[in-house]
């Protein structure tokens, strides 16, 4: 007679053909998962890597030569992580992208529902027009287009101009609330010219605040400043300046981090492997992998994370 209780039948394995009967109905059996859904700690999926400013401005130089805004919304290269299957993510919740505009040449506006921003790495009168805002282009400056806000790029110069785009667009896409809008004109017209904006952080500002800043007391950051803006929820910006001879405490974090070099050199130590920088490359450092800096000329990083969503749903961590 069979029992009615507990038996081995509850281990029958994932191909057992009565769990293959419920997999045919859309249901998921827990005694045989096909892929856990609890796990002691965060899956080593994205890789951590890095990308040579130095390669990326030789194939956008060479891409100037066939790709225009007729045919692109944007002339930018993705940082896409060699996680397997992946084609555009550089971290799970961020994107990072070499982008570049010609002389003379216009990107038109857009808006769309993930945070932007972008770190300028070679402009000479080029500008962005952020919600009307007509905000110049500098070496080093730090510029935001939030949620849903207007944006484009014009250059007036007879060189190229070059950025780093970071974008929450993984994060969106994992949510799924993404809209984007083109501009039915080229772009939006110029309302102001701004002295200051809260869509902008200058480079002359931000070394004032680093002058000023004092140690990180835990040892696992050099001196650093957070860039602080309320319009972009879903990223931690720091701008962290590494003194000659830095060693940093090796620590891990729940947070996902992009590391942009701004200035000198140096190397970030991600478990086993070593990354060097110099200014434009990207490193970038997926959550829960330890992680350490060592500069022996010194330098200074611009850090873009995710630790603000962390932070709100009560899972940033740290471990050293």
């Amino acid at each position: 007679m069979p029992s009615s209780g507990p038996s081995a039948e509850l281990t029958l394995g994932r191909d057992d053909p009565r769990n293959q009967a419920l997999h045919d109905m859309n249901f998921e059996p827990g005694w045989a998962k096909r892929k856990p859904g609890l796990y002691p700690s965060p899956t080593e999926n994205y890789q951590p890597c890095s990308w040579s400013w130095q390669s990326g401005k030789a194939a956008l130089d060479e891409a100037g030569t066939y790709v225009d805004h007729a045919h692109a919304e944007r002339r930018n290269l993705v940082l896409a992580n060699p996680l397997v299957g992946n084609t555009y993510g550089t971290l799970r919740t961020l994107v990072i992208a070499y982008q570049m505009i010609l002389p003379g040449e216009t990107a038109r506006s857009h808006r769309h529902t993930p945070n932007a921003g972008r770190f300028i790495l070679q402009s000479e009168d080029a500008y962005t027009i952020v919600d009307g805002q007509k905000l110049e282009m500098r070496n080093n400056d730090v510029l935001l287009t939030p949620n849903w806000s207007w944006h484009g790029h014009i250059s007036e110069s007879d060189q190229p101009s070059y950025w780093l785009d970071f974008l929450d667009v993984p994060l969106v896409q994992l949510l799924e609330p993404m809209f984007f809008e083109p501009n039915r004109q080229t772009t939006e017209e110029i309302i102001e010219v701004p002295g200051e904006s809260k869509f902008i952080f200058r480079w002359d500002d931000i070394q004032r605040s680093l002058d000023a800043a004092t140690s990180d007391p835990e040892g696992v950051h050099g001196t650093r400043v957070r860039l602080e803006s309320e319009s972009m929820p879903t990223m931690g910006l720091f701008m962290e300046r590494l003194e000659t001879g830095a060693k940093t405490r090796r620590y891990r974090t729940t947070a996902n981090h992009a590391f942009i070099g701004v200035e000198g050199n140096g190397e970030i130590i991600v478990g086993d492997k070593t990354f060097t920088w110099q200014r434009g490359d990207v490193v970038a450092v997926p959550a829960w992998r330890p992680f350490e800096h060592r500069s022996e000329g010194g330098g200074t990083l611009f850090v873009v994370n995710d630790q603000p969503v962390m932070e709100a749903f009560g899972w940033l961590r740290t471990e050293f």
